[in-house]
């Protein structure tokens, strides 16, 4: 399994051909999602027919919200991928460990939950992408293939150099942000989940929310309700798979 999946990772990366990174001093393109999807430089989604969704959790682990979500996943089989923060890792050990042991994924989400933008460095953002992943290793053993920038932002300086340190670029399906980092209420998070749930779906949401999270009420109605429609949850590396032939 490890070994296919690597191989699919590889060949998503290297799909069709690889764009040239901006010359010295130059400011990087920022293409839409079309150029880099169809090179397999970011998903956002993938589209299938298998009944299967990738929930994916942003930002923790959080000492408060991420043990609860782990219950509610148990709860109902269901794995999951979690962009975690490498400081975050660093804090709170226990719960990346007890990710990895109950099936989920870690995946890289910067080390200081940085906002990327045409400014960035190269030296920043290599710094960021193997601080996390080190932070990820020591406490683990896993290593991440994954990354998620914070905010969504990226440009094809970022992507180059996602691709260059070995990473896929995740996104999440745009009719699945739920927003839940700004607490719209667990209503508006459930009924985003549910009324757009479709086959390959990279749903987003955050498990360390400022303030009180709604996400965890939500979840309680989300999973049962996906769960008897007859969506498996998956790992976004899962979902990958579905993409090759």
């Amino acid at each position: 399994m490890r070994t296919r999946l690597y191989a699919t990772l590889s060949m998503l990366l290297l799909t069709i051909s690889v764009t040239a990174a901006p010359a010295a001093g130059a400011s990087p393109v920022n293409q839409g999602r079309e150029y880099y999807e169809q090179r397999g430089d970011v998903i956002w989604e993938i589209p299938n027919r298998e009944k299967i969704i990738a929930l994916t959790f942003d930002d923790g682990p959080d000492p408060e919200d991420t043990p609860q979500i782990l219950d509610l996943l148990k709860q109902y089989h269901a794995k999951a991928t979690f962009f975690v923060v490498g400081k975050q890792v660093q804090e709170h050990p226990e719960l990346a460990k007890r990710q990895v042991a109950e099936g989920h994924e870690l995946a890289n989400h910067t080390f200081d939950h940085m906002y990327f933008n045409r400014r960035s460095s190269p030296e920043v953002i290599v710094r960021e992408l193997r601080e996390t992943q080190e932070a990820i290793y020591q406490i683990t053993g896993k290593k991440t293939y994954l990354f998620r920038p914070p905010g969504g932002y990226y440009n094809d300086r970022m992507i180059q150099i996602c691709k260059k340190e070995g990473y896929l670029v995740v996104m999440w399906s745009w009719h699945q942000d739920t927003w839940d980092w700004n607490r719209p209420g667990v209503a508006k998070i459930v009924n985003k989940v549910l009324n757009n749930a479709r086959n390959g779906d990279i749903v987003l949401m955050h498990d360390h929310v400022e303030g009180k999270s709604q996400t965890v009420d939500a979840l309680k109605q989300i999973l049962p309700e996906l769960q008897k429609r007859g969506y498996r949850f998956v790992t976004v590396s899962e979902l990958v798979e579905y993409n090759i032939p």
